[in-house]
């Protein structure tokens, strides 16, 4: 699976970018009240909380908040902005850490599940929700759709985002469920950065595969977090499960 070496702490330093990006209000806005509606006056846990994005503000919002993270350099800089007693954090691998407590709400935002490198491991992490889950309670995946209605025949890479000062582009081994991102991101001079990330990819359908077994029902699927009816063409969606109530 992917280790804590690609979230080091260069990458801790440039991960937040306040009020653009995936900071944008018009972006966290409507993740943190469909998340703060969805915990239902209960406790939420967030798995791979990294620098805090979304914890943070959705702890603001009233709703008591526990994070797991793999990454120290993401937590050292998630300690810059509050303390262990606001949002508690274990250390841990999201597919086997256990938080203490029971809690009404996991969440993974971001794609961050795909990061899982193995199938096994992807339900893994969703068995490991359903262990800190109350009945009844939920977990919340946001997650990209793979692009390879894009892939003409022998080609491997589909760029899937470009705006001035930066490219994304995705490498695909279909024969693995495997892609790799790569972010080139360029400076006033021309100069380029590349980082890069790996990720299996998953189908909605094997996904809610992956629910059943650890005993989940999918309550909805959206394309964003504002409720977005979800398409053949979605590009991404935010898919709800729950546990049956006792």
């Amino acid at each position: 699976m992917l280790r804590a070496p690609i979230w080091d702490a260069e990458t801790a330093e440039r991960y937040d970018t306040p009020g653009s990006g995936m900071f944008a209000p018009e972006v966290l806005g409507p993740t943190v009240e469909r998340l703060a509606a969805l915990a239902d006056g209960g406790r939420a846990l967030e798995f791979a909380i990294g620098t805090g994005r979304v914890a943070v503000p959705l702890a603001e919002r009233g709703v008591p908040v526990t994070g797991i993270e793999l990454s120290r350099p993401m937590i050292d800089r998630l300690r810059t902005k509050v303390d262990e007693a606001t949002i508690p954090t274990v250390v841990g691998d999201m597919a086997t850490a256990l938080a203490p407590g029971e809690y009404t709400l996991v969440y993974l935002v971001f794609n961050t599940i795909s990061n899982l490198l193995t199938q096994a491991e992807q339900v893994e992490c969703f068995r490991n929700a359903a262990r800190h889950l109350v009945p009844g309670g939920r977990f919340v995946i946001e997650l990209w759709v793979p692009e390879l209605r894009k892939l003409p025949p022998g080609q491997q890479a589909v760029v899937w985002h470009s705006e001035p000062g930066y490219v994304g582009l995705d490498m695909y081994d279909v024969l693995h469920q495997y892609a790799e991102s790569h972010h080139f991101r360029f400076d006033e001079s021309g100069q380029a950065r590349l980082s890069r990330s790996p990720h299996r990819y998953i189908w909605p359908a094997e996904l809610d595969l992956m629910a059943q077994l650890a005993g989940f029902e999918l309550e909805s699927r959206h394309a964003d977090w504002a409720g977005g009816e979800f398409t053949a063409d979605s590009r991404s969606h935010v898919s709800v499960y729950r546990l049956p109530p006792r």
